[in-house]
Formats: structure tokens, C-alpha cells, sequence
């Protein structure tokens, strides 16, 4: 069992409010999504374990028992070409929960006319596997998200 808890302080909204439709209809995985608070801020590891995607607006973290978490920071933020996004940590480093692998500001990203709300997806897995999901209110940084049965 994993506990997936927040990257960032905000409001959860779900993945079927996240304005793009691949995210939205789960098509990389389950999910939840943060409407982040709008200030320069850092996105911190969800689960301990080893970065194994790393980019300027995402990073995938696989835990001890192989389950893999995304964090996407924004949407369309992949146009943005990592302007705004400072990378912490790199691909392949151990990671604790809570620790900061990206240094970004959602009210940038919502300058350059991309919406900041991130999808925190678990990947290869089916809805089922998922309970406790988040799909409402505010959440602090490591709040809980949801757990991975």
C-alpha cells in the first residue's frame, strides 16, 4: 500500500476538472489534480523513491513497491521549453517525501497563458486501485492524496 501525498499547497480539484482532455479522462492513469496557490514555490517528492522521468514541468517517482507517481505541473506547460522551472534533483536520484525536486511559480505559468493545475497520476494502475482519492478542497504540501492499494 502507498500513500501519495501532495506536491503542492493548494485546492484539489480532481482529474475531470483538468482542462486537458487526456488527463482529464485518466488516460495516463488515476488520479487528482492541484489548482495550485498562485507564488513561487517548489514541488516536493509524493512518495520516497527514484526519480525516473525528469523534466522541467514533470518528474515520475517509483516507490519501493514499483508503483510510479507523475507530477505534471501545469498543463501545456511542455511549451513553455523549462522557462520558470528550476530541476532540484535529477533522473535517477533517491528522493524522500517531501523533499523539493522542482522550483517553479504557478502565477508565471499562468502569465505565459498556461493553466497551472497539475495532475498527480498514478501510473499503471486502474481507478480501482485507488481510495481516500482527494477531489475537493484546500490541501497543504504533503497532504494526503490518495493511497495505492
Amino acid at each position: 500500500m502507498t500513500t501519495v501525498t501532495s506536491p503542492l499547497a493548494g485546492r484539489a480539484v480532481g482529474l475531470a476538472n483538468v482542462p486537458d482532455p487526456v488527463f482529464a479522462g485518466a488516460m495516463v492513469g488515476p488520479g487528482t489534480a492541484i489548482d495550485p496557490v498562485r507564488e513561487p514555490t517548489e514541488a516536493v517528492a509524493p512518495v520516497d523513491g527514484l526519480v525516473v522521468s525528469m523534466h522541467p514541468h514533470a518528474f515520475v517517482v517509483v516507490d519501493a513497491d514499483g508503483h510510479g507517481v507523475l507530477t505534471h505541473l501545469g498543463i501545456d506547460t511542455v511549451q513553455l521549453n523549462g522557462e520558470g522551472f528550476e530541476l532540484l534533483v535529477g533522473k535517477g536520484d533517491e528522493v524522500k517525501r517531501g523533499q523539493p525536486v522542482i522550483r517553479w511559480n504557478p502565477a508565471a505559468v499562468e502569465a505565459a497563458g498556461k493553466s497551472p493545475i497539475s495532475p498527480i497520476v498514478a501510473l499503471e494502475a486502474s481507478s480501482e486501485a485507488l481510495s481516500g482519492v482527494a477531489e475537493a478542497g484546500e490541501v497543504a504540501t504533503g497532504g494526503e492524496l490518495f493511497t495505492w492499494n
